[in-house]
């Protein structure tokens, strides 16, 4: 009977295996294709940030750099998007298919990074780490993980530089890597150029920089001898930092006058806690909080996990050498600009952490492949991948703005010369931007300034010092018998109390008629309208 058994199972186990790779490619077919088009759908309008990406990069290309100036970032996402603006124009979906574009080119680049890791040496069980099933379950499950991440849709329906951010990391983590197997000049200049590259895309760059540079030297001097590869590799890092040298007079300007006035310093351990939340989606969202779980658990099993049978897992204390590297850097450059941001008295957001976000990335990926059971190593990825996209598919239908809201009312109230101002002025960009031909004047609190841009220089110093009553006796002058739309909000960081009192003033004038109320479900610009009718 055994003997007839054996046979069965020789003569069905290859066609079992051939159906179970069937369902597992169309698996990963449909995941990738599921989060490739989330990263092109949102029904959001634009709100400040990306309203305000989009007015910047619509300047001609001198006058980036002065708007820049004011603004506080740097330049590369801006320049990209005024060329592509010029091709595609300025709707939504136009200028934030960019970001997902640059999202989904980042999935390759995680593939490959998936082998890098998977393959490397690690130490006395070579024969089992170097499996070719392995190391391609690996590169498929950093795939998986990214293109269901909610994270990275969030950022890819987003016309701002994070999905940039996330596609140079990866770059420059597979250029890194191939740049040790050998030291070319070509490969050295290419971890130069991404070097520069992030630096001119988003400045919490300083701290990966800084993060791998002083590792570099750390392992050169542990060596206690010459390196000829980490020295080539830490001359073209530096040569990248040279590169950066032609913006370092308006770095140096922002750094002492804009900063981020929007938001107030926290302690690096709640912040930290704000970008894990970040990475699994939103804290509005139950199924974020389901995401964290995996998230925090994987990583974690990287460092310390060893499989030591099909249903159990060791914990290793001295931790694993495989992902020590991603895994350390990442928490290294979270923890450096979470103190620095603190210290120096500056706000943290989550988005801020996309410059580890690849690198947490490949570490999950890595945390599955310690699960010897493929069953097991299956089951946990597709939770993962679940939980991704039961937190992503939200992104379809979040309002991040409560701008058009407020554009239509205003287009369905406001006759010609009508006036609109917008306290604080962080609320001009977007509503601006769909009031555009509508001819009414608009101007905003404190400056009385257009809406499209924002000077952020010296932010605080100006909205504590401003007079409300000139203001508002300027704005109602400035009407004379035409109405005007108040667009407010008090939920912005240092401007407690100022717009209430601006609705007061003018209030003086001519009666008040509630047309809207901020929205509690709106994720970043909740705001009221009220209108005050000519006498």
């Amino acid at each position: 009977m055994s003997t007839i058994e054996d046979s069965l199972a020789a003569k069905n186990g290859p066609r079992l295996r051939n159906r179970s790779n069937f369902f597992i490619i169309i698996g990963v077919l449909v995941a990738v294709g599921a989060g490739v088009a989330l990263r092109f759908i949102t029904k959001s309008d634009l709100w400040l940030d990306e309203a305000l990406s989009v007015n910047i990069a619509r300047l001609p290309l001198s006058d980036i750099q002065p708007a820049l100036r004011r603004d506080g970032a740097p330049p590369l996402f801006y320049v990209l998007l005024h060329f592509w603006i010029e091709l595609f124009g300025t709707s939504d979906t136009a200028v934030r298919s960019l970001s997902g574009l640059l999202s989904v080119a980042s999935l390759p680049l995680a593939y490959l990074a998936g082998l890098r890791l998977a393959g490397r040496d690690k130490g006395p069980d070579k024969s089992h780490d170097k499996s070719p099933d392995k190391s391609q379950g690996l590169a498929v499950a950093a795939v998986l993980v990214l293109v269901s991440s909610p994270y990275a849709i969030r950022y890819a329906t987003e016309a701002r530089m994070y999905s940039l951010v996330i596609f140079l990391v990866f770059w420059g983590y597979l250029a890194l890597r191939r740049a040790f197997d050998s030291p070319s000049v070509v490969r050295l200049a290419v971890v130069a150029l991404v070097t520069a590259l992030l630096l001119y895309t988003q400045y919490w760059s300083l701290y990966l920089v800084a993060v791998v540079g002083l590792g570099l030297i750390g392992s050169l001097i542990r060596k206690r001898g010459f390196s000829p590869t980490i020295i080539k590799v830490l001359i073209a890092i530096g040569a990248g930092c040279l590169l950066f040298i032609p913006w370092l007079p308006t770095f140096f300007y922002q750094l002492g006058h804009t900063g981020t006035p929007w938001g107030n310093p926290q302690v690096p351990w709640s912040s930290l806690a704000d970008a894990v939340i970040a990475f699994a989606g939103s804290e509005v969202h139950a199924t974020a909080f389901l995401l964290v779980i995996p998230l925090l658990l994987l990583p974690l099993l990287a460092l310390f996990g060893k499989a030591a049978g099909s249903h159990q897992v060791d914990l290793d204390l001295h931790t694993r050498p495989e992902a020590r590297w991603e895994i350390v850097t990442a928490f290294a450059v979270l923890i450096l600009g979470l103190t620095v941001s603190w210290v120096g008295g500056t706000a943290f957001d989550g988005r801020y952490a996309a410059i580890v976000f690849p690198l947490v990335v490949l570490v999950v990926a890595f945390g599955l492949m310690v699960f010897a059971d493929n069953r097991v190593r299956t089951g946990v990825l597709i939770v993962v991948v679940v939980l991704g996209f039961l937190t992503a598919v939200h992104n379809l239908g979040d309002n991040r703005t409560q701008a058009g809201e407020s554009a239509e009312l205003i287009r369905s109230e406001s006759k010609p010369r009508d006036v609109v101002i917008y306290c604080p002025d962080q609320l001009g960009p977007a509503v601006s931007r769909l009031l555009d031909g509508l001819p009414v004047k608009q101007y905003t609190f404190p400056a009385l300034d257009s809406p499209a841009l924002i000077n952020w220089v010296d932010y605080k110093n100006r909205i504590d010092t401003a007079n409300i009553e000139k203001i508002a006796q300027t704005v109602v002058s400035r009407a004379g018998n035409k109405t005007i739309f108040l667009v407010n909000s008090s939920a912005y960081e240092n401007v407690f109390g100022k717009c209430g009192e601006l609705g007061t003033a003018i209030a003086q004038d001519r009666d008040p008629e509630t047309l809207a109320v901020p929205n509690s479900k709106v994720l970043e610009e909740a705001q009221g309208l009220t209108v005050f009718r000519s006498p």
